[in-house]
């Protein structure tokens, strides 16, 4: 780390982050980052369709308080260039792709949803590249009913268009009105940053996305004995769009992973809850001492 990269001031509020870009195999990935510099950084992996911009501050932010965070556009998405992938296992590489290309060897991982799989595919690829990893709202490949994301996304979005709320609002959280005041809450967190928004996700790459996960749902599974790290598993009760009992199979495939479900919740769960889970993910992803890898 040199002396004025050490001089700057340390931004931990994602409103206050700058967008930035870096190539990797002729893509352009647009990502931010905040927090103090450190050897290991926490990589946040994004759900279906989401942009920079879908981050909760209140998660991002405290993590921040405590390490050096990192998030990104996945190729063809925002601020990304290139075209979306079709499988998620493109999606893992061109991951690979962009951490290599900033430099580091090892990362934590913080995921939701898409993003726990293609967390979950780049760590059975490159099991030596992540530390720890948080898989959020998410299951395994090949987990039953996941395919039926696309059919339940498509009616929550009408549904959304209907009453004119935002889609996330319905996907993410009961219809109780506990889950509409969390979810409202939830939309106008993201809205927080008033300046250099990104750019939300082409119609045509949302559904190439959505294919995406369609196949990764009716594939065979993955062997998940080799995620031996530290893998922490959160979800609602009630996950509509990746059923909460593949939470409940990944904690068993992934031995001795520590699972929290969220009651009267769904998708969102962790959003939810938000000021339940933060000192969690806090503590699971606490700096260590000594870390090992880093920035070449």
């Amino acid at each position: 780390m040199s002396g004025t990269e050490n001089s700057r001031p340390v931004i931990t509020s994602y409103a206050k982050a700058p967008n930035k870009r870096i190539t990797a195999d002729g893509i352009t990935f647009a990502y931010r980052e905040l927090g103090r510099q450190e050897e290991v950084p926490v990589v946040f992996f994004v759900h279906l369709a989401g942009t920079l911009d879908n981050w909760d501050p209140r998660i991002i932010d405290a993590i921040a308080q405590h390490r050096h965070v990192i998030t990104f556009d996945q190729q063809g998405v925002g601020g990304s260039s290139g075209k979306v992938p079709d499988t998620i296992e493109q999606a893992a590489d061109d991951a690979y792709a962009f951490i290599t290309a900033l430099g580091y060897d090892q990362i934590d991982v913080f995921s939701f949803s898409m993003g726990g799989m293609i967390a979950q595919d780049l760590v059975v690829k490159h099991p030596e590249l992540v530390r720890r990893l948080v898989l959020t709202g998410t299951g395994p490949r090949g987990g039953k009913d996941m395919d039926k994301v696309v059919g339940t996304t498509y009616r929550d979005m009408l549904r959304a268009l209907v009453t004119r709320s935002d889609p996330k609002e319905f996907l993410f959280f009961n219809r109780d009105p506990a889950g509409k005041q969390a979810g409202k809450a939830f939309v106008g967190r993201l809205k927080e940053r008033a300046t250099d928004r990104d750019e939300a996700i082409k119609i045509s790459g949302f559904r190439t996305q959505l294919n995406a996960i369609a196949k990764y749902g009716r594939s065979k599974p993955s062997d998940l004995s080799v995620i031996t790290q530290p893998t922490l598993i959160a979800n609602g009760d009630n996950d509509r769009m990746v059923p909460s009992i593949l939470s409940h199979d990944l904690h068993r495939r992934i031995v001795g992973s520590k699972l929290i479900i969220y009651p009267d919740s769904g998708h969102g769960g962790i959003f939810q809850y938000w000021e339940a889970f933060v000192p969690v993910a806090v503590d699971f992803l606490a700096p260590e001492p000594s870390s090992p890898g880093g920035r070449s």
